[in-house]
């Protein structure tokens, strides 16, 4: 399990048009939003990547990097940066399903065609958001275990002018005893 304040699990992968995201490298000041999607496949991850990508300029005012990684591979990230006409955020790709474990992201199994026709992998991911210090520590994260009621960009905007402006340090840190 991750643990707010504590380091979180390496994370290097391919970008689709070229390069390597490598989360140690990151060098934004306030920290880098790593939102992981289900894939090509998932008509409301398009929907809630159209959202971040509108706020990645905010994100980068604030000195907040902003990334989106799914287990597709790269024709499969290319084609849905391709879909969402994503011009600022970076989409990386070959997630494995034991690295998405030690995210703690849930592993699906496929069902087929999706509503939109769209093949689902064998396995794949299912979604979460992390915002991770530029120490590389959790701040926050949210894991779902279904594609619905994720949380919005722009809320998490909210919360990072918030935590700024009061200094407000991860919370759910507490590992002794209860």
């Amino acid at each position: 399990m991750l643990i707010p304040r504590q380091t979180v699990p390496a994370l290097s992968l391919p970008i689709v048009g070229g390069g390597t995201f490598d989360l140690s490298a990151e060098a934004s000041p306030r920290g880098t939003v790593v939102c992981f999607y289900r894939g090509l496949h998932c008509p409301l991850c398009a929907k809630y990547l159209e959202e971040f990508e509108k706020l990645v300029g905010e994100f980068a005012a604030r000195g907040v990097g902003a990334i989106a990684i799914s287990s597709d591979g790269e024709e499969r990230a290319a084609e849905m940066k391709t879909k969402i006409g994503a011009e600022n955020l970076r989409f990386g790709y070959d997630l494995t399903l034991e690295k998405a474990r030690e995210w703690g992201l849930y592993i699906s199994t496929s069902r087929g065609k999706t509503s939109i026709g769209i093949e689902e992998p064998a396995l794949f991911s299912e979604p979460g958001l992390f915002l991770i210090n530029p120490d590389d520590t959790l701040y926050y994260m949210s894991v779902q275990t279904m594609p619905f009621v994720r949380p919005h960009f722009r809320e998490l905007l909210g919360a990072v002018d918030f935590a700024i402006e009061k200094s407000y340090p991860a919370r759910g840190e507490y590992t002794g005893a209860v």
